[in-house]
């Protein structure tokens, strides 16, 4: 089938639009009301141009704000880079969650000084110096708006949208931290300072640090911090938690899914099952591309589907940056079609010293790395020595859950260093938050046979 027969486009259409059902779980298009607004992040009902330009679209971030403007940007860059990165080293399926490695760092970044903060900024392009840190806290104020809201279909009894981000910095008993340093992660990152006998006993310390990133993820992300990670000569560990569980403003109805092909990246072939629904979605046909956004209970959070065109996806996954993926997300319009896309739940464990490195950082990990803002005193024998990030991600009928955790381990000294629209073919996928445009997680599907969970 050609592509473009995949997804039935309406013609322009009113502005009012159904605000989506809440777990009944039809599949067919409903009556619009007069009463209900279209929402205005991307949705519009502008004339369509009349087929795509050979040239990608561009775009900015949404929001007015522009602080938050620039550190979406930035962060979007980030996430784009570190995504080829990390998926050109092991490739398969990957999934990230940028904002969380992003603060994380951000918050270590508070203390660099000299070259070693000029290759972090530039890598993790952070391009409001100072001001990153209260965007940060401007980003996690505006997150946590985003309400938890209950499923009515059972009574109010279970979570229909939840978001929530959590902040937290572990430092050994007794050493010397900077009383500004400490101030500045507290005010911008609700980060207060948690003593840990890293000394003393390693391992414990290690297993509580991983206790708390399992709480604050609902037990999704277990065992964080590998063992051997934390040792005696561990100064800090600052961690980062993000929890993301939605369901679809239209859920996709069970009876509806049905088994299909997945052919993977490799050309090999698998049967996995594929959910369908007819749906009024925000869409674009793209050049070497479509895209579709599904948004979720109370329409401020959406997952941006983007399917290459056969043959173009591992060209149109090189080529994606930041402008054009804003360029994505302002080209979208409202229309009526079918998507088909897999059940898929995987997890990715990453340690990201060396593709942040290859991205620009190496200072932050050798001898000599500057973190002389950290401590009182000489704050530049403090090194990062690795940093850990484990996710999980799982999309079935009724919506999704994601979970992400990062942590920074940093030490006082290192040892020697020698150097229909059908997704039944590899896609990416990104979780943005609409109204800052926060990429809040990135990943990619190139073996959804791989990608099945307890199945």
């Amino acid at each position: 089938m050609n592509r473009r027969e995949m997804l039935a486009l309406s013609g322009a259409l009113a502005a009012a639009t159904i605000a989506g059902c809440t777990g009944d779980g039809q599949s067919s298009a409903e009556t619009e009301t007069a009463s209900e607004t279209t929402d205005t992040a991307t949705a519009t009902t502008d004339t369509p141009t009349e087929g795509p330009s050979d040239e990608p679209p561009t775009g900015e971030p949404s929001v007015d704000d522009e602080r938050l403007a620039a550190l979406a940007a930035g962060n979007a860059e980030f996430a784009l880079d570190l995504h080829r990165q990390v998926a050109s080293e092991q490739g398969g399926n990957q999934f990230l969650s940028p904002y969380s490695i992003s603060v994380a760092l951000a918050m270590t970044y508070a203390g660099a000084r000299g070259a070693t903060r000029e290759q972090m900024e530039a890598t993790l392009h952070y391009t409001l110096g100072e001001d990153v840190h209260p965007a940060f806290a401007d980003l996690r104020a505006a997150l946590e708006e985003r309400e938890t809201t209950r499923n009515p279909v059972d009574g109010g009894e279970a979570d229909a949208f939840r978001l929530a981000v959590a902040n937290a910095l572990w430092g050994r008993e007794g050493y010397a931290f900077s009383a500004d340093y400490l101030d500045r992660l507290d005010s911008n990152y609700g980060a207060g300072l948690r003593r840990a006998d890293f000394a003393g006993d390693p391992d414990g310390e290690r297993e509580r640090i991983n206790e708390w990133v399992a709480d604050r993820t609902e037990g999704r992300i277990e065992n964080l911090l590998p063992a051997g990670s934390v040792t005696s000569d561990t100064a800090l560990v600052l961690t980062n938690a993000i929890y993301f569980m939605a369901q679809w403003a239209r859920t996709f109805d069970p009876e509806d899914t049905e088994d299909g092909t997945f052919t993977a990246l490799d050309g090999g072939e698998s049967t996995v099952p594929l959910m369908r629904q007819e749906l009024k979605a925000n869409y674009a046909d793209l050049p070497s591309a479509q895209a579709v956004e599904l948004p979720y209970l109370g329409r401020e959070v959406s997952m941006v589907l983007l399917l290459p065109d056969e043959g173009e996806f591992e060209s149109y996954e090189r080529n994606l940056n930041a402008s054009r993926l804003f360029g994505v997300f302002e080209e979208m319009r409202e229309r009526i079609g079918d998507v088909v896309l897999p059940r898929f739940e995987f997890e990715t464990e990453v340690q990201l010293s060396e593709a942040l490195s290859n991205l620009g950082m190496p200072a932050a990990f050798g001898s000599d790395a500057d973190f002389g803002g950290m401590a009182e005193g000489d704050g530049a024998t403090l090194a990062i020595d690795e940093v850990f990030h484990k996710s999980f991600v799982s999309v079935d009928e009724e919506g999704t859950e994601a979970a992400a955790a990062t942590g920074v381990v940093v030490e006082s000294s290192l040892p020697p260093s020698w150097g229909e629209l059908r997704f039944d073919r590899p896609f990416l996928f990104c979780i943005r938050d609409r109204p800052t445009d926060a990429i809040l997680f990135y990943g990619r599907v190139v073996d959804a046979g791989a990608a099945q969970g307890g199945e």
